[in-house]
């Protein structure tokens, strides 16, 4: 009787475990994934760009505190780091940013070749960036951010590793409301401000000093 009693247990336990594994259904929200789209270089744009005789390489960006992941950073009012809730870049945060600066440089066109981080090929050029800022900052005490994307970059020559340039490149935009598409499509802008401003300014170094360094 005992063994039958407690096998009737054994059943009971089981058919209850089954019963509330069953009915037990997650809470969480799936997080959404945003991709950035930067306007690329306009067609004219790549026409008029003088090229360069020279190619060039792309170092995965170093990130800064907390941008190391592909979280969605924000700022508080109070200046606390934060995240948006279920909602993520489509890859870690240095990865999607040397992405979107290979995309750049590849549109502008002024450029022989452009490598990312991964390829075999040898480059006459380096280009390192740092990412400062890449978060929507809500310290200004409006209802929606303002997204604020900043990079350090050094601008390098393969063959003696020396430094042809430094320079900071900073991109902002307000979002039109605070909701997640509109925050994402100020990131957008941010983003293509900074890039502009990069694949220029790498540019004009590296026509200054070929200038420079010819008799």
């Amino acid at each position: 009787m005992r063994s039958l009693g407690r096998a009737a247990l054994g059943v009971a336990a089981v058919c209850l475990m089954s019963a509330c594994a069953g009915g037990l259904r997650s809470a969480a929200v799936p997080a959404q994934i945003y991709v950035l789209r930067p306007a690329p270089a306009t067609a004219t744009q790549a026409v008029n760009v003088s090229p360069i005789a020279a190619t060039l390489r792309i170092v995965q960006p170093e990130p800064g505190p907390g941008l190391d992941s592909d979280r969605i950073v924000l700022v508080r009012s109070d200046r606390r780091m934060n995240f948006y809730a279920a909602s993520r870049w489509p890859a870690d945060l240095p990865e999607m940013v040397e992405a979107l600066i290979v995309e750049a440089f590849r549109d502008g066109g002024a450029w022989a070749a452009v490598h990312d981080s991964r390829s075999p090929f040898q480059a006459d050029y380096f280009l390192e960036t740092s990412i400062r800022n890449f978060e929507a900052d809500y310290t200004g005490g409006g209802e929606s951010p303002e997204v604020r994307v900043r990079m350090d970059c050094a601008l390098g020559r393969t063959l003696d590793r020396e430094v042809v340039a430094t320079f900071t490149v900073e991109g902002t935009a307000t979002a039109a409301a605070n909701r997640m598409s509109d925050v994402v499509a100020a990131f957008e802008r941010a983003a293509g401000a900074a890039l502009a401003q990069l694949t220029e300014r790498a540019a004009a170094a590296v026509r200054t000093s070929t200038v420079q360094s010819t008799p």
